[in-house]
């Protein structure tokens, strides 16, 4: 995908695929997951590598992990193991592997190839760390979900729906999953926070950073010199973001996945947003 071979047998960029390449790559670094950029390339008709509008996940995972398109190549990823029926295995070690820098044009820059594979091992780990199985659905209708912290256990917060039998007093709620007696032992007391007043924290916490700009520019100006790559690509994209904005009025779903990494409760009303610069701003509600 990206690529075709001239007559020489070298690799040159099909550019018509090289734009979905890069939307990919740009879609995973402003928060988006490979479950919902495959659903939306799919639902949108894009052909994939063989002209077909049909994408999986796992492919999206290959690409964003593929030194080819910063323009190197490792040779040899798979090997020959019987030349009677061609079959091919992976290559873990059996044979000599050999890697290749700048051996075709690149389609990606060095530093957003970097930043990706930096920021796909920051999800691995906050997964792990909060033993979260999902939090990459297909659409956003659900971002809260992986991201609520409890401030008082470290347990993750789950979305409840409370007397769902009566439309009239329906209500949509966020609660720690360690709220209840298991085997015993004495559930988590912090509070339960309705869906609304998160959606109205998050425009709180953005007009707060907008509020102090000019202090936050210059904390982001000083990070895209950092010689952390995934700094320095977040640091680009909160300029962007916030350089010529205006206050937010109600909850913007893109805008939350582009900034934040999660959000911490507390028992004394008190949130606590962890942006994804590293800095956590706090609100109080209700």
């Amino acid at each position: 995908m990206g690529y075709d071979k001239d007559e020489n047998g070298n690799l040159i960029i099909n550019e018509k695929q090289a734009k979905i390449v890069r939307r990919i790559y740009a879609e995973y670094l402003n928060g988006k997951g490979t479950n919902r950029i495959a659903y939306e390339l799919e639902t949108e008709g894009i052909p994939n590598w063989n002209g077909k509008a049909k994408w999986y996940e796992s492919s999206i995972k290959k690409m964003l992990s593929n030194e080819k398109y910063k323009g190197e190549a490792l040779l040899q990823k798979t090997y020959t193991v019987d030349f009677l029926s061609k079959k091919r295995v992976e290559n873990n070690g059996a044979v000599p592997q050999y890697y290749v820098e700048e051996s075709h044009p690149a389609i990606i820059d060095k530093e957003t190839w970097e930043a990706v594979q930096l920021e796909r091992e920051r999800r691995r780990a906050y997964a792990e760390k909060y033993n979260i199985q999902k939090m990459d659905y297909i659409t956003n209708t659900n971002p809260f979900a992986g991201r609520i912290i409890c401030g008082c256990c470290g347990g993750v917060y789950g979305r409840k729906v409370w007397n769902s039998n009566d439309e009239r007093l329906k209500r949509i709620v966020w609660q720690c999953n360690n709220k209840y007696v298991t085997k015993g032992e004495k559930g988590c007391n912090n509070r339960h926070i309705n869906g609304e007043a998160l959606y109205m924290a998050f425009v709180s916490a953005f007009n707060t950073v907008l509020e102090n700009r000019e202090y936050f520019m210059s904390k982001w100006k000083e990070q895209i010199n950092s010689e952390d790559i995934l700094k320095r690509v977040t640091a680009k994209r909160f300029v962007h973001i916030f350089k010529d904005a205006e206050p937010l009025q109600q909850f913007d779903k893109e805008i939350y996945f582009k900034l934040v990494e999660k959000v911490v409760i507390f028992e004394d009303s008190r949130l606590i947003f962890s942006l994804l610069d590293g800095a956590e701003i706090e609100c109080g509600i209700e």
